[in-house]
C-alpha cells in the first residue's frame, strides 16, 4: 500500500490533499491510489447543488454545513470552479465565498477546475468523491459551476440533487421547463425573503410539485438563515429514506462512469492515431486548398480509424 493511501485512510489531511491533487492532475500514481482505496468506498452519501449562476449556491452551502454537522455528518465540499484561462486551474471563487466555513478544521473543502467538462463537472470529481469517502467523510456536497441547462450532468454523480434558484434570475421558470425539472430531488428558492420568491415558489410547485418524483420545494435565505434548518432536515430525510429506486440510481451512476471512462480512453487513442497518421495532414492540406470538404475528410479518416 502506498504511504499516501495509508495516510489518507488514517485521516491525515495532508495525505488527503496530496492524493486529491495526484488524481485531479492524473499523475502516475493516480490509478494505483484509486485501485487501493476502491474496496473501502461506498459509504459516503453525496448531494449535488446546481442551478443558474448567481443563485447563491456557495453562500447557501456555507450556511447549511453547520446544520449538517449538528446532525453528526462528517462533511466535505467539492466546489467545481470555472477554469482559469491562464493557469488551467480553478479560479477559487467558492473558497472566497465560503471563507468562514473553510476555517472549520472539521470540514474539508476542495475546489476543482471544470476544465471544460460537460455541465461544469470535472472528469476527476467522481474519483475525488471516492478519496473523501475512503478518508471517512460520510457526506460530500458537490457544487457545480453555473452553466444553465448543462448542469443536469451533476445528477449522474450524486445520490440526490438540489436545484437552487433565486427571484433575481429572470429565466428561472424557463430553465425548469428546459430540463432541470427532471433531475431535482429538492428545489430551493434562495433569497426567499425577497419580493418575487413566493411567485417563483408557486410556479415551481405548479410545474413539478405533483410529478411522479414528488420533489421537495422550499424557500430559504443564506443571508437571514430562513429555511436553512428545514433544508438540512429535508436533505437528511432524503438520504435516509428507503427509496425503491436507490439501487437503480447507483447502478446508473456506475454505468455512466464506466461509459465516460471508455469513451475518454477511446478518444485519447484515436487522437494519438490521428496525429501520427500522414493522411490526417494530407487532408488538412486539401482542406486549405479547397480540393475537398470537411465532411468528406472526416468521414474518410473516421472509416480508416475504425478498420
Amino acid at each position: 500500500m502506498l504511504p499516501i493511501v495509508k495516510g489518507l485512510l488514517e485521516g491525515e489531511r495532508r495525505s488527503l490533499s496530496r492524493a486529491i491533487s495526484i488524481v485531479d492532475n492524473d499523475e502516475p500514481d493516480s490509478k494505483t491510489i484509486l485501485r487501493q482505496i476502491f474496496g473501502k468506498t461506498g459509504n459516503a452519501k453525496t448531494v449535488g447543488f446546481t442551478g443558474p449562476g448567481g443563485a447563491g449556491k456557495s453562500s447557501l452551502i456555507g450556511k447549511l454545513v453547520p446544520e449538517l454537522q449538528a446532525m453528526r455528518y462528517k462533511t466535505a465540499i467539492i466546489a467545481v470552479d470555472p477554469t482559469s484561462p491562464i493557469t488551467g486551474g480553478a479560479i477559487l471563487g467558492d473558497r472566497v465565498r465560503m471563507q468562514r466555513v473553510i476555517e472549520d478544521d472539521k470540514l474539508f473543502m476542495r475546489s476543482l477546475a471544470s476544465r471544460g467538462a460537460v455541465g461544469g463537472i470535472s472528469n476527476s470529481v467522481r474519483n475525488v468523491i471516492r478519496i473523501l469517502d475512503a478518508a471517512g467523510y460520510d457526506l460530500i456536497l458537490v457544487e457545480s459551476v453555473g452553466a444553465g441547462q448543462l448542469e443536469t450532468e451533476i445528477s449522474k454523480i450524486v445520490n440526490i440533487t438540489a436545484v437552487v434558484f433565486t427571484p433575481y434570475t429572470g429565466d428561472n421558470v424557463q430553465a425548469i421547463k428546459a430540463g432541470l425539472s427532471e433531475i431535482g430531488d429538492l428545489y430551493v428558492i434562495n433569497k426567499g425573503d425577497l419580493q418575487g420568491s413566493s411567485t417563483l415558489f408557486n410556479s415551481i410547485l405548479d410545474l413539478i410539485g405533483n410529478t411522479e418524483k414528488k420533489p421537495v420545494v422550499l424557500k430559504a435565505s443564506a443571508k437571514t438563515g430562513m429555511g436553512i434548518k428545514k433544508l438540512a432536515h429535508s436533505i437528511d430525510e432524503l438520504l435516509r429514506a428507503k427509496r425503491m429506486d436507490y439501487k437503480e440510481k447507483e447502478k446508473k451512476m456506475i454505468e455512466a462512469e464506466l461509459r465516460d471512462m471508455v469513451l475518454n480512453m477511446i478518444q485519447q487513442k484515436v487522437s494519438y492515431m490521428l496525429t501520427s497518421n500522414k493522411k490526417y495532414y494530407d487532408f488538412i492540406d486539401k482542406l486549405i486548398s479547397k480540393s475537398t470538404d470537411p465532411y468528406h475528410a472526416a468521414e474518410q479518416l473516421a472509416n480508416e480509424m475504425l478498420r
